[in-house]
């Protein structure tokens, strides 16, 4: 039984390359399906010079759910935020908050870099005349936040972290503060992310952080295993609804989980590469914020993009921290790594591990590298009960972001 200051998650939406929902994309990953395609079936103009031709795209296109009239005003960024928010504020039935007492916190790793890139050439080619009239709140980081705002009428605040692919697990935290803090009964949280782009494909590829594997799409993104060669970029959004327990209770909502506890840490370290010390002190500081011990997490949902480096930095950080007990997967290798979206997704996909007592199968993990000390579910997903779980999110610029997160009766 929750106490009436713990902080529950009563509602959760999603656009993915595996679903148009949250549902769906759950099941997707029970199903162990693959989300990552060519993305010359999408675009037809996709330079072929570039060497990264693939990515996971949405599955469900965003114009579609909220009507084109609404949507041309929107970032495609910004599209699929609001197009999550809604699903994830109907399927916690609508609260009747106060506006001063909801708030909004949804972040993002980039922001409308398609409507910056897509504008300018606009501009480019026909001049002030032909821009929109929209274009810098199409561009503006703190957009999507600002719109779902506005469409949940939520005026406690509009907040976006912009911490690169821990944005979304960062404003998880943060929706957690404002609720302990008293400023907020209800907080609408998540990330988004839509940068799908030439120049943006080409600008992840000369770090060298794409995979260039050829072949089949869906077998290139492969977490932990000895073949990885690097993450494959995808876009999507995923928004949970944050109650305080007590007013949760009062109105009879259902819970999902709890978010038990976090912790923000950075690096101040090198820009782009992962720190496992870092990692190490986020994981013990949200361990500490929910007051629990290391034996008392049973699974880990990983951030692990497959990338040779970063894999193996959060492999030993998990066993640093945690030991090597807890059940772990890694969804990135059927989603691909959904940037500013992919902290929220992840905590999600750990509170419904929870709640159902399932463990993803991690995809392509056909050989476990020898450096990763952990119980990777792969094969056949892991049933079981798991009363916590971890799930971690690190980003350029040294970003690391750890959630606990519990199951609740």
């Amino acid at each position: 039984m929750s106490r009436d200051d713990d902080v529950l998650v009563t509602g959760l939406g999603a656009l993915t390359p595996l679903g148009g929902n949250a549902a769906d994309s759950w099941q997707a990953l029970l199903d162990g399906r693959s989300g990552i395609t060519d993305l010359r079936e999408r675009q037809d103009d996709w330079p072929e010079d570039l060497p990264v031709r693939i990515a996971g795209s949405v599955s469900v296109d965003p114009v579609d759910v909220l009507g084109r009239v609404h949507a041309r005003k929107l970032d495609r960024g910004e599209q699929l935020a609001v197009a999550a928010a809604r699903e994830a504020f109907r399927d916690a039935g609508a609260p009747q908050v106060e506006p001063e007492r909801l708030a909004v916190v949804v972040g993002t790793g980039i922001g409308g870099v398609l409507s910056a890139l897509g504008q300018d050439d606009l501009y480019e080619r026909s001049g002030m005349r032909k821009l929109s009239s929209y274009a810098v709140p199409m561009l503006m980081p703190n957009g999507p936040a600002a719109w779902v705002s506005i469409d949940l009428g939520a005026r406690a605040g509009a907040r976006s972290p912009v911490s690169a692919c821990a944005s979304g697990a960062e404003s998880i935290a943060l929706g957690l503060d404002l609720i302990r803090l008293d400023r907020a009964d209800v907080v609408v949280v998540g990330g988004t992310e839509a940068c799908l782009h030439p120049f943006m494909v080409a600008a992840f590829a000369q770090m060298k952080a794409l995979s260039r594997q050829e072949g089949d799409p869906s077998l290139v993104s492969r977490p932990f295993d000895a073949a990885r060669s690097g993450f494959v970029m995808a876009e999507g959004a995923a928004v949970l609804v944050l109650e305080r327990a007590g007013f949760a209770r009062a109105r009879g909502a259902r819970a999902y989980g709890a978010v038990a506890g976090a912790a923000v840490t950075s690096s101040a370290g090198h820009i782009s590469a992962s720190d496992t010390e870092g990692q190490v002190t986020a994981v013990r500081g949200a361990l500490r914020d929910a007051r629990l011990e290391p034996r008392d997490i049973g699974h880990v949902h990983a951030h692990a993009t497959s990338t040779p480096g970063g894999d193996l930095a959060e492999a030993d950080a998990v066993v640093k921290a945690l030991g090597d007990h807890p059940v772990v997967t890694a969804t990135k290798s059927m989603t691909g790594h959904m940037l500013g979206a992919s902290g929220a997704f992840g905590a999600m996909s750990a509170l419904l591990s929870l709640r159902h007592g399932v463990v993803p199968a991690t995809r392509n993990l056909d050989v476990l590298d020898p450096g990763v000390r952990l119980d990777v579910v792969s094969g056949e997903n892991r049933t079981g009960r798991w009363d916590a779980a971890l799930a971690n999110s690190f980003g350029f610029g040294g970003h690391n972001v750890s959630l606990v997160l519990t199951r609740t009766t």
